[in-house]
């Protein structure tokens, strides 16, 4: 049986900035998380666009999660919003699907990031992915942080 799972974040970044670091985050989220993201490589197409396939490598900071091979289904640049399957990959051990979208949205200075999960349990004991949606708070939280050094820098 299908579920979902979402959570709103605001951060400090306005929706303009935050939606160029979420889309750049191939090469910022190893660069600035080192702990969190030993690599990340793509292996079709740029990356970004819809069909793009990337590799990630998770390093210690990663809840259950060593390795996920993600495929972008949907990016709409004028809605800041980008979707993606996972489609290899640790987590497939515990979900039969599990397809993430954000989107990002103005909200007073700063935005708001919408994070959501639709996924199936591969069995009925494996728990909801909360400890995903707490990894994914605290990348955004994270980056808005790394915005702000680097806006300042």
């Amino acid at each position: 049986m299908a579920s979902k799972l979402e959570v709103d974040v605001e951060v400090k970044c306005n929706a303009h900035k935050f939606w160029e670091i979420i889309r750049d985050s191939n090469r910022i989220l190893p660069e600035a998380f080192p702990d969190q993201y030993k690599s990340i490589k793509v292996l079709k197409g740029d990356g970004k666009s819809v069909g793009s396939v990337r590799h990630i490598t998770y390093g210690e900071g990663s809840p259950l999660v060593k390795e996920s091979e993600e495929r972008v289904d949907i990016v709409d640049e004028a809605g800041k919003k980008v979707s993606y399957s996972v489609i290899g990959g640790d987590l497939l051990k515990y979900y039969k699907h599990f397809k993430a979208t954000l989107v990002i949205t103005p909200k007073g200075d700063g935005s708001s990031v919408k994070w959501t999960c639709d996924y199936e349990k591969a069995s009925e004991e494996i728990p909801d992915p909360n400890i995903i949606k707490e990894f994914a708070v605290k990348n955004f939280l994270e980056l808005d942080e790394y915005s702000h050094k680097t806006m300042q820098a």
